[in-house]
């Protein structure tokens, strides 16, 4: 009997789960957590409900955000209390000009798969739908932007892209270390 092949993930979601293979020793191959803290179940989502946190404290880890003297790097207000700087292990650099191996739009693909594959993240619902077309569809503007080397998550001004929804948005800098923050990107 033949069986359907599996299903290939195209884009950030894609290119995420092939890269989250050295992030599973300490958070968990489902996300469930262990050495570092969980995703699943929400809780990146309840860490970093603004993508761009996300994206600055896995480009930078730990180590820069203590030599920042950044506390709390995601959100402030977060239910159960903030994940703090030195809360739970050492969360290693990942980006390029921080000296880990992951270019933009690896880690762009990392994160959308944290927050929708492990996160539970709804791509189609009202409260992360325009996000996820924006950053992690196969259609995303940033992604496509990071990928092609047009942009970069370290440049100083922030992005304006138009969205699949022909609505333009601006893409915050993701840039240095800095403070959380609890409101919508």
């Amino acid at each position: 009997a033949l069986s359907e092949p599996p299903e290939v993930v195209e884009g950030p979601l894609g290119i995420g789960a092939e890269q989250y293979g050295s992030c599973a020793a300490c958070h968990g191959a489902a996300g469930g957590g262990g050495v570092g803290y969980a995703f699943a179940g929400e809780e990146v989502l309840r860490t970093f409900p603004v993508i761009e946190d996300q994206l600055r404290y896995v480009y930078w880890g730990t180590g820069e955000y203590n030599l920042a003297g950044v506390e709390v790097y995601g959100n402030p207000d977060r239910d159960g209390g903030p994940h703090l700087t030195n809360g739970l292990g050492v969360m290693p650099q990942q980006g390029s000009a921080a000296g880990g191996g992951l270019t933009d739009y690896e880690i762009l693909g990392v994160v959308c798969h944290e927050r929708y594959t492990l996160g539970g993240a709804d791509p189609t619902g009202d409260e992360w739908g325009e996000e996820f077309e924006r950053y992690c569809s196969e259609e995303s503007p940033v992604f496509e932007a990071l990928e092609a080397g047009e942009i970069s998550l370290l440049d100083e001004e922030p992005h304006t892209f138009m969205g699949p929804d022909g609505v333009e948005f601006e893409m915050d800098v993701v840039g240095a270390p800095r403070e959380g923050s609890a409101g919508e990107s």
